[in-house]
């Protein structure tokens, strides 16, 4: 079964949705007029039920099937990213330094267009719930929305979530059972020395010096202290000291990111990045302190779950382009708050080549979009059927 036939009529129109998106984007949990145009395509397809002000602007939709049954969750991401959109496209963002460079605009449309034809048809039982969701590239909107209720509230059962992918073909379908995507942590070192002249470095206790040695100790961590078989990635993404070259500073401040799949792994980083930064603060005679701030869970699929959402995307995509065994990604999803309250999976969606995610030139193929919500709503057509007869 290709695209349902339906969607694809007004395929148009969600081209339209997702252009007038890409032009809007907002931040963080602030996407009211994201939520207000989502929330006005709503009420005209006619959906039963319309809840707002999740996680400040977050939207739950609910449309009743054709009978009792379970309640399934469906759910996109509505925010952009602090970028400067270079695409050129006319309609580009028109908003200085904010653009959806991660195609939460698609995803969005692509809930949309589920929902326009899962309003008009109802061919299922129970009913679905449509989670438009905020914050989810910071702030966590999806552990606030369940923080709120929003899972036990409306009795939701089961999750799942798209993203798009590029560099994949269009309409090819990506997942696995268990850990799909990292958890994510950030960590902060701030080093106290004493400066003094740069010509005289025995009066002073130099941070820089202590500062590339500590970030130069945290890549054994990867090398020496994990297995080499866990996959994990610990990055040195910022380095700032001083101000000229005569001068040693005074102060010196490390950054960076942990990437893990494992609560053993992630618990032996944060210990050995403690006893790293105690050693060299003792070895270089400065004062070090260490903040490791953890963050998004990994997004761990459930295996019957992910194994039914692939049998629902090669209806749509056809066998050939459907992966159930795609390799785990190091990247981070706050959708992951979901699938630990609930189960559920996670897919990526092929879109194409172009720019990658998170690029100032990067764009959401609307090609996709109709693939996406046909995957939506066989998906719930196939969890919840109507009885035979």
């Amino acid at each position: 079964m290709p695209v349902v036939n339906r969607i694809a009529e007004f395929s148009g129109d969600m081209t339209r949705w997702r252009q007038h998106l890409h032009g809007i984007p907002e931040l963080g949990q602030d996407c009211h007029d994201t939520a207000a145009f989502v929330t006005a395509r709503l009420r005209e397809f006619g959906v039963d039920e319309i809840h707002e002000g999740f996680a400040k602007t977050g939207i739950v939709a609910l449309i009743r099937g054709q009978g009792d049954g379970p309640t399934i969750g469906l759910r996109a991401d509505m925010d952009a990213l602090p970028i400067a959109e270079a695409t050129g496209l006319d309609y580009a963002s028109a908003r200085p330094g904010k653009m959806h460079a991660c195609g939460h605009d698609g995803h969005t449309t692509m809930l949309l267009g589920a929902a326009r034809y899962l309003a008009e048809t109802r061919n299922f039982t129970g009913r679905v719930a449509l989670i438009f969701q905020p914050a989810e590239e910071t702030g966590g909107g999806a552990e606030v929305m369940v923080d709120q209720g929003v899972l036990d509230r409306f009795d939701i059962s089961q999750v799942y979530a798209l993203h798009n992918a590029p560099g994949y073909a269009p309409g090819e379908f990506l997942t696995t059972p268990g850990p799909i995507m990292a958890a994510v942590d950030e960590f902060r070192v701030h080093i106290k020395g004493v400066g003094g002249h740069g010509a005289m470095p025995h009066a002073t206790r130099d941070p820089v010096v202590a500062a590339v040695a500590i970030a130069q100790a945290f890549q054994t961590i990867v090398s020496r202290n994990a297995y080499a078989l866990d996959n994990l990635v610990v990055s040195v993404t910022q380095i700032h000291a001083g101000t000229t070259d005569n001068v040693i500073p005074d102060t010196a401040f490390l950054n960076g990111t942990v990437r893990s799949f494992d609560l053993e792994v992630q618990r032996m980083v944060r210990n050995r990045m403690r006893e790293i930064v105690q050693g060299h603060a003792m070895s270089f005679g400065v004062e070090v302190e260490l903040d490791y701030l953890q963050g998004y869970p990994p997004t761990i699929n459930d295996a019957d779950s992910a194994a039914f959402a692939a049998e629902v995307a090669r209806e749509i995509s056809g066998p050939a382009r459907v992966s159930d065994d795609s390799p785990r990604r190091m990247g981070a999803e706050d959708f992951a708050y979901m699938l630990k309250a609930r189960p559920g999976a996670y897919l990526f969606l092929g879109q194409g080549e172009g720019a990658g995610l998170h690029h100032p030139e990067y764009n959401f193929n609307d090609e996709v979009a109709p693939v996406g919500a046909s995957f939506f709503a066989r998906l719930v057509e196939r969890a919840q059927p109507l009885a035979a007869g």
